[in-house]
């Protein structure tokens, strides 16, 4: 027989009451389960309401919580900042890689060249132009050695750190492509070598010459070694001498007062004047690129045997910024017979009245340096500090002009003979001989190459009625102008300071073959260091 309360007749309203018991706690029941088994944010089938957020009404309605709980222990991570999140890592991971890959390849290749600096149009018209190599690392000792330019051309090395620096000592051909290589470089650190290597191409050269016009402007034409682009660039009623730098124009006019001495832009533009000692006259001019330094003769208007200044030696700024400089010997001021400029230097050697050879430098404090006596200059190579001076017993010599020592200098094979006019360049020499019959009068010149080892061959001749006034190369001995003044008999010579010819001609020559280029009118070109000498 049962314990249990018998059973007891229930309204209608317990009936529904019991029943909402019921489905509450079987409501209640199924929330445990649910925040056993979904992960927090879950939302339900039915779109989003979680019935563990909300209580049932009276009438069955689901209220909405506006608010969820979250663990306290747990932060979820928005779904933009993962995305950033692993981005950045990406990022990361692929500069390293990036870096390690650099690194690898510079372990396994070696050094490499990152820059190069050459100015190809002052090379070849200077000497000391440079390339410069930078390397991606700092290098370990370069030798001479480990260095080679072609074509072969003398140069020095300089190397230090990332920089590896060649300056060539001759100006370079025109029209030529220059490789240089460094053979066998390694990182100051080790590691396996490499050869770092540059090429460059030269510019066509181009010249300037004067051409006098007796009835009308003397003008000073640029152009290419084809005479097809020639153009002026300055003009004056006379134009006594004139001289080029690799940047500037230096011009000495011819007036009743006196002489200007005038400094331009090699296409004519921004003339300006230079200050002379006085008023009087110039004459030749020559300059100074390396030192920026023009020079030049100069002579008072009025002179007599007790006032005025004659020949003597005048150098300045080109800028103009200093005051003319008269040279000395002894304290008094010198009267030059003849002088010339020392290439790549402010150097000047000249010979007084005395015969004193001497040499003094504008940049320095030394003083004159005597060099014994002498009876002419006939040039002075470029690169070597060597001058070519005739002696008083009519000795040509070599002399050192760093130390003074000098030799003889050694006749050509076949022997032409003493030259008249001996004008080094980069290789050898030019010669100009003239020969005679057998009563002394002149049967014909030539210009003669000599080459270093003294073999000689001829260049250019006339005949008697001709005469060659002027030879000079061009910086890097690749060509010759030869200035020739045609029939004599019906030439006249001009009335200017420097009396000339009213016809001459400059014969353009490859010296490598022989074979000229192209005869132009004119003189003087500014391949010369000095104007024509008689």
């Amino acid at each position: 027989m049962s314990t249990d309360e018998p059973a007891v007749p229930r309204t209608r309203a317990e009936m529904r009451a019991a029943r909402e018991a019921a489905a509450r706690a079987e409501a209640s029941a199924s929330r445990s389960s649910s925040e056993t088994d979904a992960s927090p944010g879950s939302s339900s089938d039915d779109g989003g309401a979680d019935p563990s957020h909300g209580s049932l009404s009276e009438d069955g309605g689901a209220d909405r919580d506006e608010t969820r709980r979250v663990p306290v222990d747990v932060v979820p991570t928005p779904p933009r900042d993962r995305r950033f999140l692993v981005a950045l890592g990406a990022v990361l991971g692929i500069l390293v890689l990036v870096g390690a890959g650099l690194g690898f390849v510079s372990l396994t290749q070696g050094p490499r060249i990152t820059e190069v600096q050459v100015n190809p149009e002052q090379a070849i018209d200077t000497s000391g132009s440079r390339v410069i190599l930078t390397t991606n690392q700092s290098l370990a000792a370069i030798d001479e050695s480990q260095v080679t330019v072609e074509p072969a051309v003398p140069f020095t090395l300089d190397a230090a750190g990332r920089g590896v620096g060649i300056r060539f000592t001759v100006p370079l051909d025109d029209d030529t492509e220059y490789t240089v290589r460094v053979a066998d470089a390694t990182g100051a650190g080790g590691g396996p070598s490499a050869t770092l290597s540059t090429s460059f191409t030269t510019p066509a050269s181009k010249i300037f010459l004067l051409n006098r016009d007796a009835d009308g402007d003397d003008k000073i034409f640029r152009t290419d070694l084809t005479g097809e682009k020639a153009e002026p660039v300055f003009a004056a009623d006379k134009i006594n001498d004139f001289r080029a730098t690799s940047t500037q124009l230096v011009v000495s006019v011819e007036e009743d007062e006196g002489s200007k001495l005038l400094v331009m832009k090699r296409d004519g533009s921004d003339q300006r004047e230079l200050k002379l000692p006085g008023d009087g006259y110039v004459g030749a001019i020559q300059v100074s690129d390396r030192g920026g330094y023009v020079g030049y003769s100069y002579s008072d208007r009025e002179l007599s045997d007790t006032e005025g200044r004659a020949s003597v030696l005048v150098t300045q700024s080109l800028s103009g910024d200093d005051d003319p400089v008269v040279t000395e010997v002894g304290g008094k001021e010198a009267n030059i017979f003849v002088w010339q400029f020392v290439p790549d230097s402010s150097a000047v050697l000249f010979i007084d009245f005395d015969g004193a050879l001497s040499l003094i430098d504008r940049s320095s404090d030394a003083g004159v340096q005597s060099l014994g006596l002498a009876t002419t200059i006939q040039g002075i190579s470029r690169g070597t500090y060597t001058a070519i001076v005739e002696r008083l017993d009519g000795t040509v010599v070599e002399l050192n002009l760093t130390d003074g020592s000098e030799q003889p200098l050694a006749a050509s094979n076949p022997d032409y003979g003493t030259a008249t006019t001996i004008t080094p360049y980069p290789g050898g020499t030019l010669r100009h001989v003239v020969a005679r019959d057998a009563n002394g009068i002149p049967s014909g010149q030539a210009i003669i190459t000599v080459d270093d080892e003294g073999t000689a061959t001829p260049l250019v001749e006339v005949g008697p009625t001709d005469s060659i006034l002027q030879a000079c190369a061009s910086p890097s001995g690749q060509y010759a102008a030869v200035v020739i003044a045609p029939d004599l008999t019906d030439n006249p010579y001009d009335q200017m300071l420097l009396p000339l010819p009213e016809n001459m001609e400059t014969h353009l020559i490859d010296l490598r073959t022989g074979e000229e280029l192209v005869a132009l009118t004119g003189f003087d070109a500014s391949w010369c260091q000095t104007a024509p000498q008689f």
